[in-house]
């Protein structure tokens, strides 16, 4: 079937949306991307301030093969539009004077957790044989839609499904592994970008440090805001439109049935299907009129599980720090810091904190001897009510002196030249997300695969989903995910054909520094 008059409307330029346009615009869609701010990439866009650049949010890609696949699906590569370094070790992890570098490097990492967690060396083998497994697994499961209740009718989610391991948590999975509560938690704070603490984390997200130790951890040169510039680049070779500064009011919808956007000019814009990229908390309140929807009505939405929030500070410093890419520093108390973020919804004295240091591996962040340094903390989301208006300096203080008590940086409040802060407030009220909840809809069982928003949405016809708050979820790998699945459910229902996603066993890495 001919689909070149089939008109694509993406709502949003995140990596979500601009993987799905790419992937459309090549398979013969025109496809037309809307974007309310002035450069693309939402939560994966730059920050520039004079002279300095710095991504808004993720700083870290891991299993980039996901990316490579995405880029393939249009005849290119990635390394023809970006410059990848891989970062090994991967970070540096503080316990007050204790450190641990995790590398994928096998015999090195078994060293180091030998020489800091004594007779724990011995479970890495079988860690990295076991979550090889599960990965593999359960890799095929998240690359499929769950649109309707019929596509867990399939041998290979019947044969991933074990490896969920449902009733055991992230924590007490890689206890199976290793004793010292320390190291699971090196290998399980991701599970709070899912919006979870690690022993709530379902256990199948282990695949996360297990696919940072097994494929690498890399770094784009100019920061990873430039994927969703060379994204964009690719919806415009292949014939698509991206529209900055062109934000859309709501959505067009007549019996529960798509029919465009209407932009806040009050153009209206009529499209055959439409992609929204937004925020799902956000779309769900803004882009639908009252009264449209009832799975997702603001009420029902309320009662959904929301991921935390972060509060971030990007430092322009007039010196390089001899410090890693990538530094974690846990609270002395770490278990108590988890519990205000997640279970009480307060801020915590001793914080953990981290910093990314991107100047030591990449030149062109900052002008030359200085440097661009991103500080984050996970803090509750806005639903707990925090006055950040009130807290914001203060808080911020703590953070640096964090920094300074644990880094080289010792001097680090001296050299600041231009600085910006990003609270929660902020997300919500300047990047539209809902609840200022940065990692979207936490990833509870309850929330997942088929119990998470659809990629076909479910409440209106030719409107789909795609980004942190549908399947598979939150992460840039999922990301990308998401637009892949997003845009062959599409094509599925126009009978354009399409590659099948293949088994984990066949990939091939992005070719990196």
């Amino acid at each position: 079937m001919s689909v070149n008059n089939k008109h694509i409307v993406v709502v949003g330029a995140g990596p979500g949306g601009l993987t799905s346009a790419m992937i459309l615009a090549h398979r013969g869609f025109k496809v037309t991307v809307f974007e309310k701010a002035e450069e693309v990439g939402g939560r994966n866009a730059a920050v520039r301030l004079d002279g300095y650049t710095f991504d808004t949010g993720p700083t870290i890609l891991m299993m980039g093969f996901v990316l490579k696949e995405v880029f393939e699906e249009t005849g290119r590569k990635p390394e023809d539009y970006l410059k990848f370094k891989r970062i090994d070790p991967t970070y540096r992890i503080k316990f007050g004077n204790l450190e641990i570098e995790p590398t994928s490097k096998v015999d090195r990492m078994k060293q180091e957790i030998a020489a800091k967690f004594p007779g724990d060396e011995a479970g890495y083998d079988r860690f990295l044989r076991e979550e090889k497994k599960r990965l593999e697994m359960l890799f095929f499961v998240m690359q499929k839609d769950y649109c309707k209740l019929s596509s867990f009718l399939d041998m290979n989610v019947f044969r991933g499904i074990p490896y969920v391991a449902f009733r055991r948590s992230m924590f007490e999975n890689l206890g199976r592994y290793f004793s010292d509560e320390r190291l699971r938690l090196s290998l399980s704070f991701q599970s709070e970008y899912q919006g979870m603490p690690p022993w709530r984390c379902p256990a199948l997200f282990t695949m996360i440090p297990y696919g940072e130790l097994a494929y690498g951890v890399l770094h784009v040169t100019g920061g990873l805001n430039r994927i969703s510039h060379a994204m964009a680049k690719v919806v415009e070779e292949e014939g698509g439109e991206v529209l900055t500064n062109t934000p859309v009011a709501r959505l067009l919808i007549e019996h529960k049935t798509v029919k465009g956007v209407e932009l806040e000019n009050g153009d209206r814009v009529h499209a055959d299907d439409v992609i929204i990229n937004a925020d799902f908390g956000y779309a769900m309140t803004h882009l639908v009129d009252p009264g449209v929807l009832r799975k997702y009505s603001p009420r029902n939405l309320s009662k959904k599980n929301f991921s935390c929030s972060a509060f971030v500070v990007y430092l322009g410093l007039d010196k390089l720090y001899d410090e890693p890419h990538h530094s974690w520093i846990f609270a002395q108390d770490w278990r108590s810091n988890i519990g205000d973020i997640f279970d009480r919804g307060i801020l915590s004295d001793d914080l953990s904190v981290y910093v990314e240091n991107p100047s030591i591996t990449d030149s062109t962040l900052a002008p030359e001897g200085k440097s661009a340094v991103y500080v984050l903390v996970f803090v509750p989301n806005n639903a707990h009510g925090i006055d950040w208006e009130r807290e914001k300096d203060s808080f911020r203080d703590k953070m640096l002196d964090k920094v300074i008590q644990n880094t080289a940086m010792k001097d680090l409040r001296e050299h600041i030249e231009v600085e910006r802060v990003t609270t929660p407030l902020d997300w919500e009220r300047y990047y539209n997300v809902n609840l200022g909840a940065t990692f979207n809809l936490a990833h509870n069982m309850g929330q997942l695969l088929y119990f998470r928003p659809r990629n076909k949405f479910e409440e209106l016809e030719h409107c789909y989903l795609v980004g942190g708050g549908t399947h598979p979820g939150s992460g840039l790998p999922s990301l990308f995910a998401s637009g892949r699945i997003t845009s062959n459910v599409l094509c599925k229902h126009y009978g354009v054909e399409f590659p099948r996603p293949t088994p984990l066993l066949h990939k091939n890495l992005i070719e990196a520094g």
